[in-house]
């Protein structure tokens, strides 16, 4: 069945500009005035083209889609849409593939949790590591990644503007695709588990624009996705009904026994296992930080920590 009349996808990108500049001018004469909205501006950085159709310039018809000025389409679905889409987005990527991104109103799911809280330590080999003991091992991009590094160098010894060039473009675009599509799939499904199974879910602002000028670290910790998992777990709590709870990176975490709530300073990144010279319990130092996050997101990070007197009274014993 297909539309009476048809808009132009070009035209919803003109009525988004539209909607931006309005909001820029109802919002004040500039900056100085308490502006909220910012002017737009020409803002992409990715190969990545899409085209918005509202629901006068598509319609849907068993499995096929018709998009007005392209026609019929029959695509691969990746699930069943829960009611009628009120726009659709077609998005070409660097690797010139296509997808279609439908906007649909989702009910809020009823689960109850089988936890209270729980406190998350992010990394880079075990990318998360719950209070509860349990750990997320992070994917291995390193295959792709050594030969995204070897397309490269072939990359930059080719013609602009040539064939093989070209060909190489898109051989590095679908290595970045791949190492993307598995961060995604990865962090998807894990932020979903975690938000599902918990009431609360603590995490810890971390400074990563400060953390990836370690030379030596930068590449791993831009491969795992910190930043992307916060921001699904921060989308999916309100989903689900849940809290959540970010601490302040200023927290000790690491530095701190999770038991007694003794300090005993920090610690180099080689140290993965502490051993408390107060209470004598051994940590593994990432499920000792994920406890102290937990104790601290909950409110209960003072009720095991040790003042300067309990300390002389433990060293003069």
């Amino acid at each position: 069945m297909r539309a009476n009349f048809a808009i132009h996808p070009a035209i919803q990108q003109y009525q988004n500009l539209d909607v931006a500049y309005k909001n820029f001018f109802d919002s004040g004469k500039g900056k100085r005035k308490g502006k909220k909205a910012k002017p737009p501006r020409f803002k992409k950085k990715t190969n990545t083209q899409s085209a918005t159709f509202t629901k006068a310039a598509f319609s849907l018809s068993d499995n096929l889609i018709y998009l007005a000025k392209i026609g019929n389409l029959n695509p691969v679905w990746s699930r069943e849409l829960p009611c009628e889409p009120s726009s659709v987005t077609v998005i070409k990527d660097a690797a010139n593939r296509y997808f279609l991104s439908f906007v649909v109103e989702v009910e809020p799911v009823n689960v109850a949790p089988e936890n209270q809280s729980i406190g998350i330590d992010l990394g880079i080999k075990t990318f998360a590591f719950m209070s509860n003991g349990k750990k997320a091992e992070s994917p291995d991009y390193s295959k792709a990644d050594r030969k995204i590094r070897k397309l490269q160098r072939k990359l930059a010894r080719q013609v602009k503007g040539s064939h093989r060039r070209h060909k190489i473009r898109l051989k590095i675009a679908k290595k970045h695709n791949r190492i993307a599509d598995t961060r995604k799939d990865f962090l998807h499904k894990l932020s979903t588990k975690v938000v599902r199974e918990n009431q609360s879910v603590i995490l810890e602002d971390l400074n990563v624009s400060g953390m990836v000028r370690n030379r030596k670290l930068s590449r791993a910790i831009s491969l795992q996705g910190w930043q992307e998992f916060r921001v699904l777990v921060e989308a999916k709590f309100e989903k689900f009904g849940r809290q959540f709870t970010v601490i302040s990176r200023w927290e000790s975490t690491s530095q701190i026994c999770s038991d007694c709530g003794f300090r005993w300073g920090e610690l180099d990144l080689k140290v993965r296992s502490v051993t408390c010279v107060s209470c004598g319990s051994v940590h593994d130092r990432d499920e000792n930080a994920a406890k102290n996050i937990e104790k601290i997101g909950t409110g209960h990070g003072h009720d095991s920590k040790c003042t300067r007197s309990d300390r002389k009274r433990m060293f003069e014993k």
